[in-house]
């Protein structure tokens, strides 16, 4: 059985293969434009191989998860020019990292000159998630525009729009490799079902769609806007931003956890980090995957226990990231809030949720 040469994906005119002591050979009688090793893992089962043609058979271009974009080399250009760093200088009103040596990003923390150096040679494709059900697709056209102006410029970007009102999306100049995709949903009657169904669509759509069009996943609220930059600096491979109402001198008892333990979502007293949005939060395309499809699960399982958890995907979220650490944390810059005076230690806002009236934005009042 030939099961060494499974998971070679190589698109050829013709081919001889040959597999010596584990290693794979290939001799080409044309050029070969692709070429990669992928182990077995859920999303790439190993098929059955018997022989040399079934061995060409499963020789194609798949996706391989262990195998896509990561942040790599943090490499930039010869002659770069830009502010030498300080180890004796920089910001002392707020802590810069986590209790996990994860960064904690403000403004100041970073260089957006050298950060846009790094990451714009690793070029990732990178996927919004946007719900704009009912009433809420008034909200696509501030976004959008100031997405384009400020939000991960000169990257490639696909806005995807999860609606129910699709003439509704707006026409929006976008730059060079970016895009809108849009995803037709059902309506609901609540606004409880459009927060528990992000979760639902999100996962369906990313294993239909998004996997083999995205690297890298934001998810993010429709009912904002951009007003600073909002850059490189906040990709990793698990992103968490912190809620605005909670980061400074919350004590973790008071953190609007799940504290039912019938819920999946519960977190007992005496435990946790931060408290997290829902709002805002990214990472790796397969990460995002597992924490959004944890999120709707674990919603599902709730369902059946005839509970909810108190602030729906946001607490199941928060457990999460509880257990399993986000690589980088954003500080509140990164979703900030309208009702909210901006205190000294905000330096800048760089997206920020609108000021609406609930009861009439929302399919059920706001209930």
């Amino acid at each position: 059985m030939l099961r060494n040469v499974s998971k070679v994906h190589v698109l050829v005119s013709f081919a001889f293969i040959f597999v010596v002591l584990g290693a794979v050979y290939i001799y080409s009688v044309h050029d070969v434009p692709y070429f990669s090793l992928c182990q077995p893992c859920d999303a790439n089962p190993e098929p059955e191989v018997n022989d040399l043609t079934d061995a060409l058979k499963v020789a194609e271009i798949k996706v391989c998860p262990n195998n896509r974009w990561k942040i790599t080399e943090l490499k930039m250009q010869n002659g770069l020019k830009y502010a030498q760093p300080s180890t004796q200088q920089g910001r002392t009103d707020v802590n810069s990292v986590t209790n996990w040596n994860a960064p904690l990003v403000w403004e100041g923390t970073f260089d957006p000159v050298v950060i846009d150096a790094i990451y714009k040679k690793m070029d990732p494709r990178v996927a919004v998630v946007v719900f704009a059900v009912g009433k809420y697709t008034r909200f696509l056209k501030g976004f959008l525009e100031t997405g384009e102006k400020y939000f991960l410029v000169d990257f490639r970007v696909t806005y995807y729009i999860f609606t129910d009102n699709e003439q509704d999306v707006p026409k929006i100049q976008l730059g060079k490799g970016r895009k809108i995709s849009v995803v037709n949903i059902p309506s609901a009657t609540r606004w409880q079902e459009v927060v528990l169904g992000r979760m639902k669509w999100a996962t369906i759509t990313i294993e239909k769609r998004i996997r083999a069009e995205a690297d890298y996943l934001f998810m993010m609220d429709i009912d904002s806007v951009f007003h600073n930059r909002f850059g490189a600096e906040s990709l990793s491979q698990l992103s968490a931003v912190l809620h605005r109402g909670y980061y400074k001198n919350t004590k973790r008892d008071g953190f609007p956890y799940e504290r039912r333990p019938k819920s999946k979502a519960y977190i007992p007293i005496g435990e946790g980090d931060y408290y997290y949005t829902a709002a805002v939060w990214g990472g790796y395309l397969e990460d995002m995957y597992k924490l959004v499809k944890y999120c709707y699960t674990q919603s599902e399982e709730d369902s059946k226990n005839n509970i909810e958890a108190v602030w729906q995907e946001e607490s199941h979220l928060n457990k999460y990231l509880l257990y399993n650490k986000p690589t980088k944390v954003l500080s509140p810059e990164y979703l900030w809030s309208d009702y909210d005076k901006v205190p000294a230690d905000i330096k800048l806002v760089r997206i920020s949720q609108l000021v609406k009236n609930y009861a009439e934005v929302r399919p059920n009042g706001g209930q």
